[in-house]
């Protein structure tokens, strides 16, 4: 056998690095390491077997060559282990060092952002903010309201009417004969509930779903959302009512809206109106948005009757109140310029994602 010299130790530590590059497991990598490191047959030890046999002059460099093969041997096995430890992830293993994934966050829908921002501009104004039941009595709804069984405008309301009528909760009439009939077709029955229970003055503003018999389709819903406002003192005023509705377009939509009032008719207000805002695209110019009119409806409003006072048993010789009345999703229609109604209701994520509130 040829002695080892210093180019048979390059030669085996090349080799050594070649094969164990080529292994493909552990185990392979293993049984390399054993061909040139093990106890016998290996390599190392078969140089160190050679001392005995070999010449005096020849022993000492023997030793030193396979004790430098050896280590050589030993620092590339370290190296390959260190690196391996990295490759060879058992399964279900978790890498604490990997960033976080961050989870996906759902947010507030459109219409929940539209109702806050209008909660939170009439509050900033002193307003209180109520909420009533969505199941109501006829004389709440109706009765109270001017509109008689009689009346007209009892017409103009398409009620969605149930076919078991629900009990009332005591606290909220403390009437034994307290039946809820309908779903209610506006949040005005609030109103009347409100001043039931309270004293002028009245600044409240009420917030809720309402109810009509509407077909689902572009621009209408069999059940929506209002804000309703009522504000009731002496010496309240029609300019008190343009005044409200003016500060709130100008902080909801632009700070260059201006108010106009056309006369309307509502049986629960006197004089009546409707209430259209400047178009904020194009400033009262005319646009798409406003079909070139410059001006854009977004709902009723007027001095509380008369005869809603009497039948709270407020005195309308010395009180006077404003009331109007919005749809949320109206609001949020124009100011997103959504052309479909509908797709607040359909819980389409590809829609709801272009609003991260």
């Amino acid at each position: 056998m040829t002695l080892p010299d210093q180019s048979a130790v390059a030669a085996h530590l090349a080799a050594f690095e070649s094969e164990l590059a080529q292994a493909k497991s552990a185990r392979d990598a293993q049984s390399v390491r054993d061909r040139y490191l093990g106890r016998k047959n290996s390599v190392v030890a078969s140089w160190m077997q050679l001392i005995a046999s070999a010449p005096a002059d020849q022993k000492k460099n023997i030793g030193r060559y396979a004790n430098e093969l050896k280590q050589a041997v030993e620092a590339r096995w370290a190296q390959h282990q260190e690196s391996a430890k990295f490759l060879d992830v058992p399964a279900g293993a978790v890498d604490v060092t990997l960033p976080g994934r961050v989870p996906l966050l759902g947010h507030r829908h459109p219409l929940t952002v539209v109702r806050d921002e209008l909660e939170e501009i009439f509050t900033r104004m002193g307003f209180t903010v109520v909420e009533g039941p969505e199941a109501e009595d006829e004389w709440h709804c109706f009765d109270a309201l001017n509109m008689p069984a009689e009346h007209p405008a009892r017409d103009m309301q398409d009620t969605l009417y149930l076919a078991t009528p629900l009990k009332g909760e005591s606290g909220e009439s403390g009437r034994p004969d307290d039946l809820r009939t309908l779903l209610r077709t506006h949040t005005s029955s609030m109103q009347i509930r409100y001043m039931q229970a309270h004293e002028p003055p009245i600044r409240i503003v009420a917030p809720g779903r309402v109810y009509r018999r509407d077909n689902l389709d572009l621009t209408h819903s069999p059940a929506f959302s209002q804000i309703e406002a009522l504000v009731v003192g002496e010496g309240i005023s029609l300019a008190d009512l343009k005044g409200t509705l003016l500060a709130f377009a100008r902080q909801m939509f632009s700070p260059k809206a201006r108010v106009r009032f056309r006369p309307s008719f509502f049986p629960y207000t006197e004089p009546s109106a409707e209430i259209d805002l400047s178009c904020w695209q194009c400033d009262g110019a005319g646009c798409a948005m406003c079909k070139k009119t410059g001006w854009i409806e977004m709902g009723g409003c007027g001095m509380v009757h008369p005869a809603v006072f009497e039948a709270v048993g407020y005195d309308p010789e010395r009180y006077t109140g404003f009331a109007w009345g919005i749809g949320i999703e109206r609001v949020a229609i124009l100011r997103y310029q959504v052309e479909d109604i509908r797709l607040f209701y359909e819980n389409d994520l590809r829609f709801l994602e272009q609003f991260p509130y």
